[in-house]
């Protein structure tokens, strides 16, 4: 008896609200916009330049008192937020303080760290420093630099992989569906304030592969239908294409957010904010590749007739190796 997440044959119309789904996507985007130019991003420390003590105690975190203990250091910006997490033990609490980087050093000398550390010991004395990263200001300037261009090389590699295999509409529906994931990912990190660093850059190089996974998927047994449904409506062959993918389409989606959901819960804080990206660019992903991707391509149009150099027996796509 085998499983199954979809009937075996469904016939889902994903057109009859199309201008309600892609208008609503185009919304997310604009607030993604809105959310960036109102709150920004909270920037790690990867980004922003600066040191992070990673602390550890017995006693309970009392923010107010380690901010008045670190007040008269004079060090600017210094950010102290709890860590919670299920895995640790009843009286084990963390807490992460964030430092900017200071006027002319690349980072923060060892020297205030450690009158950090003796400033911090007076208030609780069974704190631990666990952890100590520092990045300066240039390092960070251009992680940040070479953050976009992984992003932008990733789009155009896969641009030009799915205009080569298949058609210009096909890789323009494509990469348009995977920078709405990028970016309404990001939205979703500016909106809540979560901490944005290299691991979330990764998590989006991560959902740019997952998604286009998906995508072509549709799109190669679209180009089959092509050639097998000659005169049938493209609105309507997207949409059986659709229905053929549907189980394999949730049933990837499922697996992999089984397997992010137990990360979440047990992976610990270290990689959470990795994780919640990735769970929400496969939800996001999965959405896109049914109703972004495909209204594009309707939109843009195909060609279907047959070329002079093609058999008249056949489209455009008959011959192309899958």
């Amino acid at each position: 008896m085998r499983l199954r997440l979809a009937p075996e044959k469904t016939n889902i119309d994903f057109f009859k609200l199309q201008f309600v789904t892609f208008g609503f996507s185009i919304v997310l985007v604009l607030l993604t916009f809105l959310s960036l130019a109102v709150y920004g991003l909270n920037l790690g420390i990867d980004f922003r330049g600066g040191t992070t003590i990673r602390t550890e105690s017995t006693l309970a975190v009392d923010v107010g008192d380690y901010r008045e203990a670190l007040t008269p250091l004079g060090l600017g910006d210094v950010a102290i937020s709890e860590v919670f997490d299920p895995g640790f033990a009843a009286d084990q609490h963390v807490a992460m303080i964030r430092i900017q980087a200071q006027d002319g050093a690349e980072a923060v000398t060892p020297e205030i760290i450690a009158s950090m550390e003796a400033a911090l010991k007076a208030v609780d004395p069974a704190i631990t420093f666990p952890s100590v990263e520092s990045v300066g200001p240039k390092v960070s300037a251009e992680l940040i630099w070479q953050a976009l261009l992984a992003v932008a090389a990733g789009s155009f590699g896969i641009l030009a992989y799915v205009w080569m295999r298949f058609e210009w509409q096909f890789a323009v529906g494509t990469v348009a569906a995977l920078l709405h994931d990028v970016i309404v990912t990001v939205g979703v990190f500016s909106f809540f304030q979560l901490k944005f660093d290299l691991t979330i850059v990764a998590a989006l190089l991560t959902i740019l592969g997952y998604s286009v996974n998906d995508t072509v998927v549709i799109f190669d047994r679209l180009r089959e239908n092509l050639a097998k449904y000659k005169s049938m409506p493209l609105r309507d062959l997207m949409n059986l294409s659709a229905n053929e993918t549907l189980s394999r389409t949730l049933m990837t989606a499922l697996t992999t957010l089984i397997a992010l959901t137990v990360l979440l819960i047990f992976g610990g804080d270290v990689i959470r904010g990795f994780v919640f990206a990735m769970l929400f660019g496969v939800i996001i992903g999965t959405y896109s590749t049914l109703y972004v991707a495909k209204n594009i391509v309707l939109m843009l149009g195909l060609n279907r007739e047959p070329k002079d150099n093609k058999p008249k027996s056949g489209s455009e796509f008959a011959n192309i190796d899958a």
